[in-house]
């Protein structure tokens, strides 16, 4: 099962909105690749790294220039965020 907090909740709506200002294909084809691969998280748990000072995992998406932080315990995950390569990570 995929929780998604409501901060990732907002960064996808943040991220949809900025884009569809410019292309609102490209906003929607983010949204949903975004979706799809931690979607693959249910059957692949292993796939995203984990680095140090950064609690749980990262699931980098070189597509879109995204990585999305979650938790994985069992069969949940937990979306916790998600954000553009290029911007600083949060404490």
């Amino acid at each position: 099962m995929i929780y998604w907090e409501e901060e990732a909740l907002n960064n996808r709506e943040r991220i949809f909105a900025f884009l569809y200002q410019h292309n609102p294909l490209a906003a929607d084809q983010t949204d949903r690749i975004i979706a799809e691969k931690v979607e693959h998280l249910l059957d692949q748990p292993l796939i995203g790294v984990q680095r140090a000072g950064i609690p749980g995992r990262l699931l980098i998406i070189p597509d879109v220039s995204m990585i999305v932080s979650c938790y994985i315990e069992g069969g949940e995950i937990r979306v916790m965020r998600v954000l553009h390569q290029k911007q600083t990570f949060p404490d």
